[in-house]
């Protein structure tokens, strides 16, 4: 079965309004045209289930419900083809051009493995790295108020931080900030050094290398995907830097970088369309 979305019609909408009904979401009358009753039974199947309640049955929904996805029947089109150098550098005006290009094709193909290559997902990334490193490079976090103490060691603010699960000097700067996520803190630094079988307390400075922190980045936004998209979905990059960041620091470089990627993103699909139509 294909994907099916509101305004969509035929068989497959009478097949997913049967299983629907079935189930208990009632999507009101069997007439195989995905209208607003069909999508608020989606929806509230989808919260039931877990998933992004987006109304849109792509393959986790599909799965879920008991059918079989078709071949290349997905939520959200890739839009890596559409992802250049060039088109980045529009989004990181101040950085050296040559650190997308050796930086950015590691980052989409990390983001490619975890299936998380979507115009969402892959501007989450981007207006990441732009409010974390915006010089689209691996590096160390620096020294600040917010970490380290007045005339004290360098980071020893984060050495009991419990939350990070530090457990005393030198944790904290052994666990700073590095990546292009800035993965800070003794559990997440087991955490996704597991998640990727690295053994990242060994040797946190690993977590520098451009291909491990673009797979750093690739599994902590997987990790917290659906949260993320919900956020995005109801247009809430405030939330959606907080799921990454904690907070809200950097939230103004986040929110301009993924606005500007959007309506560049846009663009861009729309001239590939005309080209394609001629």
């Amino acid at each position: 079965m294909q994907t099916l979305h509101l305004h969509s019609s035929g068989a497959d909408v009478v097949l997913l309004q049967e299983k629907l009904k079935a189930l208990g979401f009632n999507p009101g009358r069997i007439d195989g045209d995905f209208g607003p009753g069909t999508e608020a039974a989606v929806i509230a199947f989808q919260k039931s289930e877990g998933l992004l309640a987006d109304g849109v049955v792509g393959t986790k929904t599909l799965l879920a419900l008991g059918f079989s996805p078709a071949p290349g029947a997905v939520r959200a089109d890739s839009v890596l083809p559409h992802i250049t150098v060039s088109s980045v550098s529009k989004l990181f005006p101040f950085t050296p051009l040559d650190n997308i290009k050796k930086h950015l094709p590691i980052v989409l193909n990390a983001l490619k493995e975890k299936e998380i290559d979507d115009r969402n997902m892959v501007l989450m990334a981007l207006a990441t790295i732009s409010a974390e490193t915006a010089s689209f490079k691996p590096i160390d976090e620096g020294k600040s108020r917010f970490n380290t103490s007045p005339g004290g060691r360098p980071f020893d603010l984060y050495d009991f931080r419990r939350d990070l699960g530090n457990q005393g000097p030198p944790d904290g700067e052994r666990f700073k900030g590095r990546g292009f996520i800035q993965l800070t803190g003794r559990s997440n630094y087991k955490n996704i050094g597991n998640k990727l079988d690295i053994d990242l307390i060994e040797d946190p400075a690993v977590a520098n290398k451009p291909t491990v922190a673009a797979q750093v980045l690739a599994v902590f936004l997987k990790d917290k995907e659906l949260a993320i998209r919900e956020a995005l979905l109801e247009n809430d990059l405030r939330q959606a830097r907080r799921l990454v960041n904690g907070g809200s620091h950097g939230l103004d470089v986040f929110t301009t970088t993924y606005r500007t990627g959007e309506n560049l993103l846009t663009q861009v699909i729309q001239v590939t369309l005309v080209k394609e139509l001629h």
